[in-house]
């Protein structure tokens, strides 16, 4: 029955949707020769200000040279595949801060080694080792989870900042009214506006959790410049110029010396003038505009603008929970303690190994304090996941992708119902039939809830010949073995 079903409704061929290539590298290149020629911009530039031949992308890394920064600074891009075993990798990985503990490490299993075999026996019972061993697990574990968890949480604030900002986008742009002529553009524009601030709001909220507190970076300047803020007060030139480090801090940095790392709050405490808290504020501006929208009448449902209103509160709580997560570190006691018990362990461990392992200590040290120094520093690499290291989240990503999801939003027209429900093209019984809504328009209704019941029975037959097909390929496969 489901077969003849089948072919009965196959009485109108699927459509193929045409393709389109679009030559990125001819783009591209036409993009650098319209900047490369001085002169007074084309008529096409003057009509598109935001082509991308006249405005480079702000979140985009594409033109950006290959350095040594992309290797060993993050966060990591999510859309680049590496094939290499994840045993062999560098990028991401805590070896290089691991360089110099190791060797330090290597000299001292090496010199007790030595001593108790030409000088004097320096070996001792195990018994610590298995006392202190539990106590080192245990604390490990502790740091390691209570890291993982702040991680897991800023992602999850940011996943809500991500739903509030895109259902927020969602009502200014289609539950949003337009009046006519004039006015009507007026509102167009004032919507784009807060589409921007949205936009705004999480780009600003990554450079306040990464201690950079003021507006004039690329990718913000262009969406508040217009906004009356502290942040733009006190930004100039200087504020927002980024120095490069020296190669011997860079290495440093590299290799986790403490002593090359710089202060990430210098920024802050350099600040001249009160900067604010540009999120918040930013924030104030979209409550401005939802007050203006309901009332001059463009936004009349209720629950409309309670939904805004409630999507703006939700926003705000991304702004306290990050900074919570920002400003609220394992306590320093706690990073103290693990940290000189793990030390204290590694430094004891090469005489309690030299009785039973000989020359094989200075290996057998060095590949254990591998394992332990690696969750250590595992635990501290993540436990501020909105920075700029490689296992950090990738807040520019996801600010480049809250982008182009409100230019989704944005791209088109509030959609009227006539306009998709009755579309010839509306298979509305796919994939049973290749009919559309004109097709099954003339029929009764008695007839349409008839192949309802159809669909469901062919979806169910299909589910078990799908099982069917499934099992049939284990057997065969034991049969095989």
């Amino acid at each position: 029955m489901g077969e003849e079903a089948m072919m009965h409704h196959q009485d109108m061929p699927l459509s193929k949707a045409p393709t389109m290539t679009i030559d990125t590298k001819a783009a591209r290149t036409n993009s650098q020769a319209s900047t490369d020629v001085p002169g007074s911009p084309t008529h096409e530039e003057t009509d598109y200000p935001t082509s991308p031949r006249n405005f480079q992308n702000p979140f985009s890394r594409a033109q950006t040279s290959l350095e040594m920064d992309d290797y060993f600074v993050g966060p990591r891009d999510m859309s680049k595949h590496s094939k290499w075993p994840m045993f062999m990798r560098m990028h991401g990985s805590i070896s290089p801060e691991m360089i110099l503990p190791l060797l330090f490490v290597a000299g001292w299993s090496t010199l007790i080694t030595c001593l108790s075999k030409f000088v004097y026996p320096l070996g001792t019972s195990n018994l610590l080792l298995t006392v202190l061993g539990f106590v080192v697990g245990l604390g490990l574990s502790f740091r390691s989870s209570t890291a993982y968890e702040r991680y897991a949480e800023g992602r999850k604030y940011w996943t809500q900042l991500t739903l509030s900002a895109q259902c927020l986008a969602r009502v200014f742009w289609v539950h949003g009214a337009e009046r006519e002529g004039e006015e009507g553009k007026q509102d167009l524009l004032a919507k784009m506006t807060a589409l921007n601030l949205i936009v705004a709001f999480a780009v600003s909220l990554k450079h306040r959790l990464r201690f950079e507190p003021y507006s004039g970076y690329d990718d913000l300047a262009g969406l508040i410049g217009h906004l009356d803020t502290f942040a733009k007060e006190a930004t100039n030139k200087e504020t927002v110029l980024h120095q490069k480090s020296g190669t011997l801090k860079s290495i440093g940095e590299y290799l986790g010396v403490s002593f090359a790392e710089s202060n990430p709050r210098k920024l802050l405490k350099k600040a001249n003038k009160p900067l604010g808290n540009l999120p918040l504020e930013i924030l104030t501006y979209l409550a401005s505009y939802v007050d203006e929208t309901i009332g001059n009448g463009l936004l009349k449902v209720p629950m409309q603008q309670t939904l805004a209103y409630n999507n703006i509160a939700a926003l705000n709580d991304v702004l306290t929970g990050t900074d919570r997560i920002l400003n609220t570190p394992l306590p320093v006691a706690y990073s103290i303690a693990i940290s000189q018990i793990t030390w204290v362990y590694i430094v004891i461990l090469p005489f309690q190994l030299y009785d039973y392992l000989q020359w094989v200590t200075i290996p057998g040290t060095i590949c254990a304090a591998y394992i332990i120094l690696g969750l250590l520093l595992i635990g501290r690499e993540i436990e501020n996941p909105f920075g700029n290291d490689v296992n950090d989240l990738p807040l520019d990503h996801f600010c480049q992708q809250l982008a182009s999801d409100v230019d989704t939003i944005s791209s088109l027209k509030k959609p009227k119902i006539a306009d998709f429900v009755t579309h010839k093209d509306n298979m509305v019984l796919f994939p049973i039939s290749a009919s559309g809504y004109e097709a099954w328009a003339v029929r009764s209704e008695k007839k349409i809830r008839k192949e309802l019941k159809l669909k469901m029975e062919i979806g169910y037959a299909a589910r078990l010949d799908l099982q069917g097909d499934q099992k049939g390929n284990v057997k065969a496969g034991d049969e095989k073995v």
